[in-house]
């Protein structure tokens, strides 16, 4: 297919490097920022453009990467008829394209995605939706052709799942900082933590979290517990959540 993509963040540059990997046509990347625009059409080898007056309006499939504020307003500014467009977001309805094209739909990554990864391949599941069952064929066999699984999601089905992945990736990293800012000013190596980060993640692979869950809050380890909060006193952000989850595992 014969592909244009829309921002030059990091969705769009891996998208971009996958779709390009599976011998589709990467037409033009139109970006806001003239400098990131050059910079991923040069490695994607297209044109690049920084207004939608300049958009080609040839491609066969609009690849939107976007925010969702500027999402949110894109009917404002394009206007592609009855061409394919396709936005990548976990949380904003299909819909907010119906008024850009008659045909769209979703690709939407299950995946945190940095530009600067390079080791990302096939690996990435995607849900995907469309307005029209012929939409949704031809969306199905597109991202079919650079990432799996591929699973077809209805806008609660995927927005629902996003909540989920916000709980279970950006609010765990989250809680890696407060630790890695804990051990910087305890003067504590925070990298001894990394195997049992990795081994704590890896056995969700066979078992479920309920299963897994291990601490002194599990086991109602008062004396432990009341250690840990009087380790705390000077951190008083960190103690605060502690307190919170440990009460939540606690008295679920």
């Amino acid at each position: 297919m014969r592909v244009l993509i829309i921002g030059a963040g990091n969705v769009a540059t891996v998208f971009g490097r996958l779709i390009k990997q599976a011998n589709h046509e990467i037409v033009q990347v139109v970006s806001r920022n003239l400098d990131t625009a050059h910079i991923l059409a040069d490695a994607l080898q297209c044109t690049a453009a920084t207004s939608f007056e300049e958009m080609d309006k040839t491609a066969d499939l609009y690849l939107v990467a976007m925010s969702d504020a500027a999402l949110n307003q894109l009917n404002e500014r394009v206007n592609l008829g009855n061409q394919l467009i396709v936005h990548t977001a976990g949380s904003v309805s299909k819909d907010v394209l119906k008024e850009v094209s008659t045909n769209y739909g979703v690709i939407y990554p299950l995946q945190s995605l940095r530009k600067d990864n390079t080791d990302i391949h096939l690996h990435i599941p995607v849900l995907i939706d469309g307005n029209t069952e012929s939409n949704i064929q031809i969306i199905e066999k597109f991202a079919n052709s650079f990432a799996s699984p591929v699973t077809i999601a209805a806008d609660d089905y995927r927005q629902k799942l996003h909540v989920a992945a916000v709980v279970a990736s950006n609010f765990p990293n989250y809680l890696y900082s407060l630790a890695a800012d804990y051990c910087e000013k305890e003067n504590i190596d925070f990298k001894m933590l990394i195997p049992l980060i990795e081994e704590t993640a890896s056995r969700l692979r066979m078992h479920s979290p309920n299963e897994m869950q291990t601490g002194p809050a599990i086991r109602k380890d008062i004396v432990t517990l009341e250690k840990h909060l009087q380790l705390l006193n000077n951190h008083p952000q960190l103690r605060s959540i502690y307190v919170k989850i440990t009460d939540s595992i606690m008295n679920p």
